[in-house]
Parts: structure tokens; sequence; C-alpha cells
């Protein structure tokens, strides 16, 4: 099946660049240079994943990412110029899966989007156990469907969200560092700092409800989980 991005870039040289990466990737692209027409895109058509400039004209990057985020999980990677951290931890907090800072290598990017969706992919089942993961307390992981439960109540989190509860539940009971969590979810090229990682717990914990203890923070060590009642 054909993936198709939708970049939103209002700088046309930028866009075409992007594009023609893909393209010759085999994706097929679609195009937005506004806030406003990345949603009206997105509304009409199957995107698999969003390339979203911060600084857009109409409507923000920002107000994008939140307005999709009511509704999907598609995987978001932000660019912009600005270097601020805070913005950084904003486009995550908002539901972003990664941050690229311009200048950016078109390669390097590529590659980013390749292991978002690679990691999105379907695999073939081998048995129920290995196609599921259950903690005693209710939460349970479905990989093909990349679903979760929280009492048999379906939990909706992004991609990156789903990457670390799974990450997290796959060693219950043992403390993964920050680092752990930054190399296994965005890469060893990843540049940030440990409040990314806390922006995306505090919102998974958020969306777990009653269940966010399971998830206990070791201080000055990482994160663990738990089967808590």
């Amino acid at each position: 099946m054909q993936r198709t991005i939708l970049i939103v870039e209002d700088e046309p040289i930028l866009r075409e660049i992007m594009k023609d990466y893909f393209i010759n990737e085999g994706f097929d692209v679609l195009e937005a240079g506004d806030g406003k027409e990345a949603l009206s895109l997105f509304q009409d058509r199957e995107v698999h994943l969003i390339i979203l400039d911060i600084m857009l004209p109409e409507l923000d990057g920002w107000s994008v990412c939140r307005r999709i985020r009511k509704s999907s999980n598609v995987p978001i990677i932000m660019l912009t110029a600005r270097v601020d951290e805070d913005d950084t931890l904003l486009g995550f907090e908002l539901g972003a899966d990664d941050y690229v800072t311009k200048p950016y290598s078109p390669p390097i990017l590529l590659a980013r989007a390749k292991r978002l969706l690679d990691s999105r992919g379907v695999r073939e089942p081998a048995d129920d156990m290995s196609d599921r993961l259950e903690s005693g307390n209710g939460i349970a992981v479905h990989f093909p469907s990349r679903t979760v439960t929280v009492d048999g109540t379906n939990c909706n989190l992004t991609h990156t969200e789903f990457e670390i509860l799974t990450y997290l539940m796959k060693n219950k009971g043992i403390v993964i560092t920050r680092e752990q969590l930054i190399t296994k979810i965005w890469g060893y090229d990843f540049v940030g700092d440990d409040r990314t990682v806390n922006s995306h717990i505090r919102n998974l914990r958020h969306k777990l409800g009653n269940k966010s203890k399971c998830i206990s923070t070791v201080v000055r060590s990482g994160y663990k989980f738990e089967d808590h009642a």
C-alpha cells in the first residue's frame, strides 16, 4: 500500500525539496501552504504522516496539531526555525511525535518519517500472546491494531505515547531511564532533553486516568511500570 505524506510548509522551495525526496522513495505526497488548507486536506484524504511547520499563515502549526489530535493519532513531525526549548515542549504536549529544527537534512527527515511509519506497520500475527500485552490492573494492548484499553474502554494514545507505554509494560518492574526512553523512542540522533520525556509521561498518565499510578517516577533515575490496583 502506498503511504501518503501531508507536507505543511509555507515556503514553496522547502516544500518542493521535501516533496521530491518522499516521491523518490515511493510515497504519495499532499501539499499545504497554510494551516487551514492542511486541515481541509486532512479531512478529505487518508493521510499516514504529517510534516508540519509551526510558523504558518492562516493557522499556526500548534493550532493545526491541536485540532488533528482531537480526532486522530496520525504521526506528526513538527518543523521549526525557532530553537526555544519551551516551543519544543509545547509541540510534544500537544501530541507531536517528533520535532525537527531548521535547517535540517532532508535525508534525516525522511529517515525519521520512515521510522515512525514502520513502527506503526501491522505485523503478521504469531499467536495471541505475542499480539497482546496485559497488565494486572486492566490495561491491555493489542499490537496489530495498535490499540490500548483501560478496563475495556479505549484509551486514545498518540504514536509516541503508545510506544512509551508498551516499552514500560514490557519491562514491568524495571526502572527505565529517560536516556533509555529517548534512545528507544526517538533514536540516537534526537536533539532534546529530559523534559521531552516528562511531557509525554504527563500526557500518558492523564489519559490512563485512575490507572496513572502504574507509571511511577523513580527520583533521579527514570520511570517504572507496576501493576497498581
